[in-house]
């Protein structure tokens, strides 16, 4: 009875580590989008920093875009969150766009050490679980849930 409730809590302990690994990894793919979007968001600044004018596509909803043009006139509304906006300058923008991704790349680097902590312990978790599966079925029981 006694490798039956050690086979239990190493389960649902291993299903709580795999939740985590999902969960994280989740994390991971939003932090990763959000590096893209920085990246673009940088691109973007080269680009028109270094024309009087661009043309692109705004969006006006609904899937819907219309060609418009941009006048360089060396400033950026960047948003702070939370329906707050400030006014900066290309290279203040650029700046901010740096540091936003550095933050995001250590974040990121955090999320895969955590990752990498919960998926070697779920490896060390697993060949537990079925050597006491083996020796139950050894001894002719069979593991309750099973």
């Amino acid at each position: 009875m006694e490798d039956q409730q050690k086979l239990q809590q190493i389960l649902s302990q291993l299903e709580a580590y795999k939740a985590q690994i999902e969960l994280y990894q989740q994390q991971v793919d939003a932090v990763q989008a959000s590096i893209a979007e920085v990246k673009v968001l940088e691109s973007t600044l080269d680009d028109i920093a270094k024309k009087d004018t661009v043309e692109t596509l705004v969006p006006i909803g609904a899937g819907s875009f219309i060609k418009a043009e941009i006048k360089n006139e060396d400033k950026v509304v960047m948003s702070l969150g939370s329906g707050v906006a400030v006014t900066k300058t290309f290279e203040e923008a650029k700046a901010t766009a740096a540091q936003q991704k550095q933050d995001l790349q250590d974040t990121l680097d955090k999320l895969f050490k955590d990752l990498q902590q919960l998926t070697d312990i779920v490896a060390q978790l697993s060949p537990q679980a079925e050597a006491l599966m083996q020796r139950m079925q050894a001894q002719g029981m069979a593991p309750m849930g099973f």
